[in-house]
């Protein structure tokens, strides 16, 4: 049996660590326990052809799965890991590989805690004989355990305009709680609302597609993994992206003070983000450490 290489060091600082290569490859030489979060972006089944050369629907989870068993080691016990992906039309239905992937990464170890839907706010028009257009993908949570970082502060949103004449004049319903009339042992008590500006949001995110020319195939914005950043790390803590394409999770982690390593097989958009992060004008956000894991194709 062949002995795993020996681990690369982290960095000590909010910075960029980059790697050309297969992920799952670079994963191998990553330390166990490690990375406090995983945002990524995985080429979708049979998607993305030119840039990675695809990869079939019928084949996806096992293609998928060693990837999922490196990233399971590398994430600490409290860290999350949020993949963003949707399913394709094959012969005119929705085919299941996505279903079947939660399915086997619940059988490998993972908790499939939550799941985030993105609604696309300005997807492409189109018409279709049998469906409309996708308007939305999926974010699915995944966790070690059932105990897990969050910092749901982090990304409360503002109240809104209703509660200005909403709570103005309280009733007496308002002052108490009011049960469910379902059964469903949800209940609400108005009151608790005065004096809030911020509430927790939901779990769809509202965010436009990536408009700017990235020079990647299928690049999501920046507030996309920003939200999860934010909402599942701290500052300092590190962030993985092993499907990095034009870097949009490394660079949301390094704006939030985070350390973040990024993984592509395309050597040509790993060297692109590096460009990028050297030219900032901001303090050096790409590592140079003698050990580490930041030169192109290492």
């Amino acid at each position: 049996m062949n002995a795993r290489p020996k681990p690369l060091a982290l960095p000590n600082r909010p910075a960029a660590q980059l790697y050309a290569g297969d992920a799952l490859d670079v994963l191998r030489r990553i330390a166990n326990a490690s990375v406090d979060l995983i945002v990524t972006s995985p080429p979708y089944a049979d998607q993305r052809k030119r840039t990675y050369g695809g990869v079939a629907p019928d084949h996806y989870v096992a293609w998928f799965l060693p990837i999922a068993a490196e990233l399971k080691r590398v994430l600490k016990p409290e860290g999350s890991f949020v993949l963003n992906i949707k399913e394709r039309v094959v012969d005119g239905e929705r085919h299941t590989y996505v279903l079947e992937l939660i399915c086997a990464l619940r059988a490998q170890g993972w908790r499939w805690t939550e799941e985030y839907i993105w609604h696309k706010k300005n997807c492409y028009p189109g018409r279709w004989p049998n469906r409309f257009r996708d308007a939305w993908e999926r974010c699915l949570h995944f966790t070690l355990h059932k105990h897990f970082r969050m910092f749901q502060d982090a990304v409360r949103v503002p109240t809104g305009d209703w509660a200005r004449t909403r709570l103005r004049n309280l009733s007496d319903t308002d002052r108490q709680r009011d049960e469910s009339h379902v059964g469903s042992g949800f209940g609400k008590k108005i009151e608790n609302w005065v004096g809030r500006d911020l509430a927790y949001p939901t779990n769809v995110l509202h965010l436009a597609t990536e408009c700017g020319n990235r020079n990647h195939s299928a690049a999501f914005p920046r507030a996309l993994p920003d939200w999860f950043i934010r909402l599942f790390t701290e500052a300092g803590d590190v962030v993985l992206d092993p499907f990095m394409g034009s870097g949009t999770t490394v660079f949301s982690a390094l704006e939030l003070q985070r350390a973040a390593i990024g993984i592509d097989l395309d050597s040509d958009y790993v060297a692109r983000v590096r460009t990028q992060l050297r030219d900032q004008s901001r303090p050096p956000y790409l590592s140079e450490e003698p050990g580490s894991y930041a030169t192109t194709g290492e």
